[in-house]
């Protein structure tokens, strides 16, 4: 008789791997990572992206702070340890979508190299794909229909993303998107065929 640990690893040894699933779907499953300042169209551009992927012919999940801190994270809060916890659930999660040949888009403000390499650690380095939605301050200031920049610097906002608190960008990101001064199409087909070669399947 197995004993309890031999039972699951023959479990896991007998589920679908990733690979197939890629080849029933033809695509490469990836982490599609979207960083920038709150207001920077992050979210906008992510649903953009996942319709025009979606009439392309991919398949993919959207993941954002609404999503996320409305079920799986819950009771977290905005502590350092609950934002990096947020981040390192997220992770875990959109792993788990990538080895089922899902390509998981996830938009967070994730401010800092340490919160993002948290989370590349977890996903694995050729599978993170970095993408840096690089706006302007002042441009994100005046998309601000919440009042959220108003509000942190009147100071009823702490620890707020750029204002109070630092964004740290990214050095090297895999895809770097503009979107000062361009409509969404125009900011999203740019991001669509940047994209395009991390996650289409050479034929066989």
């Amino acid at each position: 008789m197995k004993n309890e640990g031999q039972n699951i690893y023959s479990v896991f040894d007998e589920i679908l791997s990733r690979e197939t699933k890629e080849s029933f779907l033809n695509q490469k499953a990836k982490v599609i990572w979207m960083t920038g300042l709150s207001g920077s169209g992050k979210t906008t551009l992510a649903k953009y992206l996942e319709r025009k992927l979606q009439e392309n012919g991919f398949f993919t999940k959207l993941l954002d702070g609404d999503n996320v801190r409305s079920g799986l994270n819950k009771g977290l809060g905005f502590s350092e340890d609950d934002r990096n916890e947020n981040i390192r659930r997220i992770a875990e999660v959109s792993k788990l979508f990538m080895h089922g040949g899902i390509i998981s888009i996830n938009c967070f403000v994730s401010p800092t190299e340490h919160v993002r390499d948290l989370a590349r650690q977890i996903i694995g380095e050729k599978d993170f794909v970095e993408v840096f939605i690089n706006t302007p301050l002042e441009e994100c200031e005046k998309r601000d229909v919440k009042g959220l920049y108003a509000k942190a610097r009147s100071g009823e906002i702490k620890d707020f993303t750029g204002i109070s608190a630092p964004f740290e960008a990214p050095k090297n990101p895999a895809i770097e998107v503009f979107t000062a001064g361009k409509s969404i199409e125009d900011a999203g087909d740019d991001f669509y065929h940047k994209l395009i070669p991390f996650i289409t399947k050479e034929k066989q």
